[in-house]
């Protein structure tokens, strides 16, 4: 199975979970909480107001070397979406992939996704943890401020 034949199945439409698919094809499902939706939603209005350009994309696919990954939120640069426009899966990482780290995935998982994302060329990957503090990455580290988006907020 891949991506797009999930996307177009009509019986997985509107399912109320996230689904990704691990490098084997198959289906991989967390669920999703309110507590989750929410600070999708503050991230991704903060991402429009930290930014005049570009495209702001919620539940992005990328094809990753262990199979197609959903990042929560991202942000494309205009060069970026130009290249790549929307495509499904991207088969490169936007400039910004977000995750907002669920109680049911491990430290060790979600390092294991912002490798992924790194790999296919994503500048930053940015965790919002349960209090709505925001951490930064780049390859290279942690950093204090996103350096693609520098006024983007702290705290969501």
């Amino acid at each position: 199975m891949n991506w797009q034949d999930i996307c177009d199945d009509p019986t997985l439409r509107n399912l109320p979970f996230k689904i990704e698919l691990n490098r084997f094809g198959q289906i991989v499902m967390s669920p999703a909480s309110n507590d989750h939706g929410m600070r999708q939603g503050r991230i991704v209005v903060a991402l429009s107001r930290a930014t005049a350009d570009g495209e702001i994309i919620s539940e992005c696919s990328v094809q990753t070397s262990d199979g197609t990954k959903v990042a929560d939120a991202a942000w494309c640069s205009p060069e970026f979406f130009k290249n790549h426009r929307i495509t499904t899966p991207l088969g490169a990482a936007p400039d910004v992939c977000v995750e907002i780290l669920p109680p049911s995935n491990t430290e060790t998982e979600m390092e294991h996704k912002k490798r992924l994302y790194f790999e296919r060329g994503a500048e930053e990957v940015w965790f919002c943890e349960s209090n709505g503090r925001m951490r930064f990455f780049a390859p290279y580290g942690e950093l204090e401020v996103s350096k693609s988006l520098p006024s983007f907020p702290a705290r969501v």
